[in-house]
């Protein structure tokens, strides 16, 4: 009769077993802790004007005054967005005009927010598109002098721009544009860092592509329109973070060429805010203008930041 054959059972080795790696933070200690302290106390200087803000644009007239000033609103309110119960012809106690109620323009102070959003966008576009012309004809074209005239938009990075502002003001007026929307945008057009950004970006891009588009039949403006900036994106999104942070708080070169309220921006409008009304019980409004300024910016960088990240990488590795 066979008889089945026995196997003996393997007994696995603890040892050699292989370990299962840690959770992320089971190694933290009270000593890490301890020595990210620095880094902690240096994050909340940037987070305490912030969350001050954040208080004060809650805070009730009444609380606005008090001393010491109160670390949370015991009554929160958006009388400082906009107050219906403030009237010009009747004083009321512990009221005052709101943000939108400040400025005697139309709109109010959503005036400011369009001139800063129609500046912003037409700066951004312009310059993006006139960045990645120039790119592409220094790059990608035998023009005699590239490399000079190139060399020459780059070394004007190192000239302080405020030694131009007074220049641009004299051309501006000359022109006539003192207080007008391409008294803003036309100067902000040329940017040498961007140039400088789109041109390593684009070294890149083999010039077989472009040569391989040309005998196709295609012209200049169609590859620079459906080969040079599809391909640009990354390095596009990249810059216009840089460009939309920069001009939606541009404040000098507003100041100078502003002439009226009509036509400021957000930073000039509260600057101006700021000049006009004065005293503690004012700084509720005023507050809660830097932070309608402030949140655009801040939500255009969360909704980008993959883009700007993407861009940085990519152009360190095609540099």
């Amino acid at each position: 009769m066979a008889v089945a054959p026995t196997t003996t059972p393997i007994v696995a080795d603890p040892a050699a077993a292989p370990r299962q790696a840690p959770a992320a933070g089971a190694g933290t200690t009270w000593r890490g802790h301890l020595l990210r302290l620095p880094f902690y106390l240096l994050s909340l200087t940037m987070i305490a004007p912030f969350y001050w803000m954040l208080i004060t644009v809650f805070k009730p007239v009444t609380e606005l005054n008090r001393q010491p000033p109160s670390f949370v609103p015991e009554h929160p309110t958006l009388n400082n967005f906009y107050d219906p119960g403030y009237s010009p012809t009747q004083v009321n106690p512990g009221h005052l005009q709101g943000i939108f109620q400040r400025f005697q323009v139309d709109f109010g102070f959503g005036r400011f927010m369009f001139n800063s959003l129609v500046i912003t966008v037409a700066i951004t576009v312009g310059s993006l598109l006139v960045a990645s012309l120039a790119a592409y004809v220094i790059t990608k074209h035998r023009v005699p002098g590239r490399r000079l005239i190139f060399l020459l938009i780059v070394a004007s990075m190192m000239v302080p721009w405020q030694t131009t502002l007074v220049p641009n003001y004299v051309i501006m007026r000359n022109l006539g544009w003192l207080d007008t929307y391409q008294g803003y945008i036309v100067p902000a057009l040329a940017k040498a860092f961007v140039l400088f950004f789109l041109v390593q970006f684009l070294h890149s891009v083999p010039d077989e592509l472009i040569q391989a588009a040309r005998v196709d039949g295609a012209g200049e403006w169609r590859i620079w329109w459906q080969i040079v900036l599809p391909l640009l994106r990354p390095a596009l999104a990249a810059m216009s973070i840089f460009i939309v942070l920069a001009e939606w708080n541009n404040f000098l070169w507003p100041l100078i060429i502003v002439q009226s309220d009509e036509m400021a921006n957000i930073p000039v409008a509260l600057a101006r805010l700021n000049s006009y009304f004065t005293g503690a019980q004012n700084q509720g409004a005023i507050m809660a203008g830097g932070l309608l300024a402030s949140l655009p910016s801040i939500a255009f960088f969360l909704a980008f930041q993959r883009y700007f990240t993407r861009g940085i990488v990519l152009s360190g590795l095609k540099g």
